[in-house]
């Protein structure tokens, strides 16, 4: 199913969300940024749904936000207070996939850039082909990555390569982004979305409560003190204790068999 060059299938357990404008080497442009919230919102809905995986169609998965979309867009913002508020409602959408009880991986080959770059950091975990290009170039056009990009990259990869990657608009490659921990798998060309995949299979034999519990702890308790961060475990642990997954995770252990998590 496609829309705003979108394109929505369900695999097992996983929602695919791909990037479908192959002709414009996926950039994306504001009405495909309102369908991916849908899809994201759709997918987050789907019980039957335990993961989302967002990638691309054709030889890359983004070069990023769409130029003459951007050029449109401020000449349809005569005040910096209207653009702002579009911004935040751009930024949202990104927010949305850190904010589901779901995990969504981002699986990408060949070029991450720009927008497409932030949307994968947004991601809970990366898996890029070998030879994928990431880059940040907003600089070179007089401007910052700002959906997300400056603030997540300097979370996971720290100050100093943040500042590299994002004030030089240095490229790195897929090996060398590993290496800086921000791509989780590395695979073979063509071989992203399999792998992606085979991550959602780990996943299946996991609790989809304590999955979105953790995802949730883990997002909200990285950057505080250590004693607020045991008091979110805490809480989180009281709500997962007395749940059906908890005691069919206990049974199948004793009965050495693969769980059949509900999601209750």
């Amino acid at each position: 199913m496609a829309q705003d060059n979108i394109t929505k299938e369900t695999r097992d357990a996983a929602r695919i969300i791909s990037l479908d404008r192959t002709d414009k080497r996926n950039a994306m442009t504001v009405d495909m940024m309102w369908a991916l919230a849908a899809a994201l919102d759709e997918a987050e809905a789907d019980k039957g749904v335990r993961a989302v995986i967002i990638t691309g169609q054709g030889g890359c998965f983004s070069a990023g936000v769409d130029f003459m979309s951007l050029a449109q867009l401020s000449q349809q913002m005569p005040t910096t207070q209207d653009f702002r508020h579009f911004l935040y409602r751009f930024q949202d959408v990104f927010t949305r996939m850190e904010r589901m009880e779901k995990p969504v991986i981002a699986a990408v080959h060949e070029y991450c850039l720009g927008m497409a770059w932030e949307l994968a950091l947004a991601a809970d975990f990366r898996v890029a082909a070998k030879g994928t290009v990431f880059g940040l170039p907003e600089v070179q056009l007089g401007l910052i990555p700002d959906v997300g990009g400056t603030s997540r990259l300097t979370r996971l990869a720290g100050e100093a390569r943040a500042k590299e990657l994002v004030m030089l608009s240095r490229r790195i490659d897929a090996d060398q982004a590993h290496a800086m921990g921000l791509v989780n798998d590395l695979c073979e060309k063509g071989d992203h979305l399999e792998t992606a995949l085979a991550m959602v299979g780990e996943l299946k034999g996991c609790a989809p409560l304590a999955v979105g519990m953790a995802k949730k702890v883990i997002n909200r308790g990285a950057h505080l003190d250590s004693a607020t961060f045991r008091e979110l475990e805490a809480f989180a642990q009281s709500t997962l204790l007395n749940t059906e997954d908890v005691k069919e995770g206990v049974m199948a252990k004793m009965q050495k068999r693969p769980p059949d998590f509900k999601g209750k």
